[in-house]
């Protein structure tokens, strides 16, 4: 797609740069803008060229408009209407004060999504080799057809620079969110430290732009030896950074590492966050089974030169590994722009944060709508206080542009007003919403936020003002003297249409706000298949991986202490995946995947885990090294129905099936579950799961961390409860519930101020009926009934028409998980009656007051 610098600019442009700059200027700003499109995104490459041309409005850039005296004419007109705009502010105090509350508000919304927004689009675009950068995808052949995992074999990284002249910089990493690279133990002395890290190619620095601020790009990773560490992890160690260049530091109490370089903290907009780096070749001694093609795991990223096309090498390396590993190959590789996988996801992921970018930016529109809309319906409604001074001007030769800018200067004026209000509510909550989004989110007046808050106060102060200024300028003077003018049924349908729009959009928000609430109350409260309350596990390092049995046994005698077993991987989010499994009857093309989880034992028994047939692990059955428990889903896959005592080949060593336990959730309900097996191992258990008792949880946390420092010197206690870790699943649709409901009350809030203005002016407008009706016997509620009955009717107009909207919006996004709540009718009927019941509050208080007021008080106004 084509894009080009936006029209509306360019005119302006033109419309006031002298002649002869025009041409020069455009080409400059053009080419700034296709810079700026290359290096960021459409939105900030749209937003830097308004600025540009706002940059070039100075005196000597400036096309003569019109002679001196036009120009004073112009400016005493001007002065006039401001003086006018802030005298009918002070004369209308509950509309203005009205206006200012939904503007402010809806400005201030605005304000907090675009940080957000912008924050989210930025996410690994700094680096500046990032139009070349891609990640290495694998293509796999499976049951479903094919599959795409960003996992690749270890050797990857230096086949694809060896085969492939367009690359110019490979690397593969072992990734931060491995198991336990998230927390590593950094020691200097008797100093220890934790921290996350990752182990990298030689490259790495060449291909990504994280900032060194010691050591150079191709020589800190090339020695087996040497480390990385940030500039944080460095001064909590050193003095400076000076004298932690050449030291040594101990990894996990096991390894010495030289520090080769130190680079700047990583940047918030970095999609993956860590402190220190170490060579991939260590990785490949700690881990040789990185070295195989069967393996999986390794994560590879590659620069391509410049002017390669990617659709095409994407061909040519996928025929090279079918040329190479023969045709019949189950993997083949491609690539993916790395800075596009944040927002959009690998191809065929269901997760999609561009999703809720672009959710929220509507929202935001649709909030900025509905502050406009009050400005308008209250402005209109009140035209008629204003129609003698359109109508002198009129007489006194005021055409109807001079108006219309008299008008839409009042509403740019509130705009602008509102604007200061909103920069202060964004003051006050920003470090509230950061909390809340996880993000660490500043307000900070560089050029871009600067031109966007300045477009969106003018845009929204020219929409809230269109309508009435051409409304009022467009009357009669005659018709205006006589009082001859009334609202037109036109009038009138457009003030009801734009409530309608208010209230459907609040009710499509409180629908959805039900719905996305419900959904993660589900997921939190589901049974699981196992028990995982006051569950916490610790890292295996040190003394504890080589006197794991000890530790245990020492562990479980602790007061407060439950019970405790090793594993390999924490149960949340597990992903360690093969398809080396063999049976009886299997299909050759079978390419069903078993996600495996090592054990000791014990385990199981700890977890809860509830058995359809069979047993755990026990060594009163002698060793059971040979055994393999599945889950039910592995046993449907394989299509057996009576398992028990039946062997599997497991990665060419018979295993007999001494178990099936009931399903269980070990990733995010947005999954299916898989098929799953447990097996008995003694190496490679790296978590310990402790479980402990309810209401001693402080006293068991206490004595757990005192005994693990005293048995294992030099580390320091670190653990995590694995609810935590099952609630990290969901943070996103967590922070989308939260959000949805603070911009969802801020909606129903504006939605509101609207009505009331409106319901005030009605019944200010119909005093003298009220009047009569009194004298002739109504009562309040007859009264109040009959000036709500109007705004009933909006409001169910609006739910007519909201709920259809919101019953396929809140479908389509339950489809992402795998596991959802059945959409009750109550969740449609509920949000109807709740906007019902505000809208008659809101109208009520009104109504109310005026169906109180002496009747003979009414009849006195004119």
């Amino acid at each position: 797609m084509f894009f080009r610098p936006p029209k509306l600019a360019r005119r302006f442009l033109i419309r006031f740069l002298r002649d002869d700059l025009a041409e020069e200027v455009q080409g400059d700003l053009e080419e700034k803008f296709y810079s700026k499109l290359n290096k960021k995104s459409l939105l900030r490459a749209k937003i830097n060229y308004w600025f540009q041309v706002m940059n070039y409005l100075r005196p000597f850039a400036i096309r003569n408009l019109g002679s001196t005296y036009s120009n004073i004419i112009f400016m005493d007109m001007l002065r006039h209407n401001i003086t006018i705009s802030f005298r009918n502010f002070i004369r209308h105090k509950m509309t203005f004060g009205i206006n200012m509350i939904g503007l402010s508000t809806g400005l201030a919304c605005a304000l907090l999504i675009y940080l957000w927004v912008d924050h989210e689009l930025s996410i690994d675009k700094f680096h500046e080799k990032g139009d070349r950068l891609y990640q290495v995808l694998e293509r796999r052949k499976m049951n479903e057809g094919v599959g795409i995992t960003p996992e690749t074999s270890g050797p990857m990284a230096d086949l694809i620079k060896e085969a492939m002249p367009e690359v110019e910089y490979s690397a593969a990493i072992g990734p931060v969110w491995w198991p336990g690279y998230d927390n590593f133990s950094v020691s200097v002395g008797q100093e220890s430290v934790r921290a996350a890290g990752q182990y990298a190619g030689k490259d790495y620095f060449n291909i990504f732009s994280f900032e060194l601020l010691a050591g150079s790009r191709d020589r800190v990773l090339t020695d087996k030896n040497s480390i990385v560490l940030s500039e944080e992890l460095v001064l909590k160690l050193f003095k400076s950074i000076e004298d932690a260049i050449g030291k040594v530091v101990m990894i996990n109490q096991e390894q010495e590492f030289i520090i080769s370089g130190v680079m700047k903290n990583i940047p918030s907009q970095s999609s993956t966050q860590f402190d220190l780096v170490m060579p991939f070749e260590t990785l490949k001694d700690l881990t040789p089974w990185v070295t195989s093609w069967g393996s999986a795991g390794p994560i590879v990223y590659v620069t391509l030169k410049e002017g390669t096309d990617v659709e095409y090498f994407n061909e040519k390396f996928a025929a090279y590994i079918k040329d190479r590993f023969g045709a019949e190959t189950e993997r083949t590789a491609l690539l993916t722009k790395f800075s596009d996988i944040y927002l959009f996801g690998i191809p065929g992921s269901e997760t999609h944060r561009i999703r809720y970018v672009r959710l929220f930016s509507i929202i935001a529109v649709f909030i900025l709508l509905i502050a406009c809309i009050n400005f308008m319906n209250l402005s209109t409604a009140r035209a008629s206080r204003r129609l003698k001074e359109v109508g002198v001007k009129k007489v006194m030769g005021a055409g109807r542009k001079s108006l219309i800018f008299q008008f839409m200067g009042e509403s740019v004026m509130t705009s602008m007003l509102s604007l200061v209000a909103a920069i202060l509510i964004v003051l006050l909550f920003l470090p509230a919403f950061s909390q809340i989004t996880g993000k660490q989110l500043s307000l900070q007046f560089d050029r871009e936020l600067l031109i966007y808050v300045f477009l969106v106060t003018i845009i929204t102060g020219i929409i809230a003002g269109s309508y009435p200024a051409l409304y009022l300028s467009g009357f009669r003077p005659l018709r205006i003297l006589k009082s001859s003018v009334s609202s037109s049924p036109g009038e009138v349908w457009v003030r009801k249409g734009l409530v309608v729009f208010q209230f459907s959009i609040s009710i499509l928000l409180i629908v959805c706000v039900l719905v996305v609430y419900k959904q993660i109350e589900f997921v939190q409260n589901k049974n699981l298949g196992y028990n995982k309350n006051n569950v916490l596990w610790i890292g295996v390092e040190g003394k504890v991986k080589e006197k794991a049995d000890v530790f245990l046994a020492e562990l479980r005698k602790l007061p407060g202490v439950e019970n405790a077993a090793a594993t390999s991987h924490r149960m949340v989010g597990h992903n360690w995946s093969i398809t080396g499994v063999e049976w009886e009857g299997r299909d050759p093309e079978d390419r069903t995947g078993f996600q495996i989880i090592g054990v000791d034992y014990g385990f199981i028994e700890m977890m809860k885990f509830e058995f359809m047939k069979g047993r755990p692990f026990s060594s009163e059955f002698g060793a059971d090294g040979d055994k393999i428990i599945f889950n039910e889903a592995a046993i449907a896959a394989m299509g057996m129905n009576d398992p028990m005592g039946k062997s599997v080949n497991f990665l060419n060593s018979k295993k007999e099936i001494i178990g099936v336990v009931k399903d269980f959730h070990f990733k995010s309900m947005h999954e299916k579950i898989e098929p799953l097996a447990f097996i008995l191992i003694s190496s490679g258990l790296n978590k310990i799961m402790v479980r402990v008792e309810t209401g001693r949880e402080k006293e068991a946390l206490a004595n757990i961390g005192r005994f693990y420092e005293s048995f294992n010197p030099g580390f320091t206690f670190d653990y995590q409860f694995l609810d935590d870790n099952y609630q990290n699943l969901y943070l996103a649709e967590q922070r989308v519930s939260i959000l949805s409901r603070y911009f969802a009350g801020i909606a129903i809030l504006i939605s509101c101020l609207g009505l009331f203005g409106l319901a005030a002016f009605t019944a200010e407008r119909r005093q003298k009926e009220i009047g009569i009706r009194k004298i002739l016997g109504s009562g309040v509620f007859a009264i109040v009934r009959l000036l709500s009955t109007d705004f009933t009717k909006i409001v169910i107009v609006a739910i007519i028409i909201a709920l259809p909207v919101s019953y396929f919006m809140v479908k389509a996004w339950l489809i992402e998980f795998a596991y959802r709540i059945d959409l009750e009718w109550w969740y449609f009927a509920g949000a109807g009656i709740a906007a019902l019941l505000i809208a008659w509050f809101t109208v009520g208080l009104q109504t109310y007051k005026a169906s109180t007021i002496n009747p003979t008080e009414c009849l006195k106004v004119e």
